[in-house]
């Protein structure tokens, strides 16, 4: 197991913490109820929601980064 496979393992436990902590968009009883969702609407983000979720980004990047990295030989 190599420096790429270990930092692979770390990213990934990172970006499960990271979405797990994010706040859900939408309530789930409207989900499921066909009412108007407003999943999608334009909701701008604030503060510490907008940090996680650009640290999120960060991660997923990262994590994308390493599992080519890990696979090239």
């Amino acid at each position: 197991m190599g420096f790429a496979h270990i930092m692979l393992l770390i990213m990934s436990i990172v970006l499960i913490t990271l979405v797990i902590t994010q706040s859900s968009k939408d309530d789930i009883q409207s989900a499921f109820s066909g009412e108007k969702s407003e999943l999608f609407a334009n909701q701008k983000q604030r503060g510490f929601e907008l940090f996680i979720t650009r640290l999120t980004l960060g991660s997923a990047v990262l994590f994308i980064v390493f599992a080519i990295w890990a696979i090239l030989p």
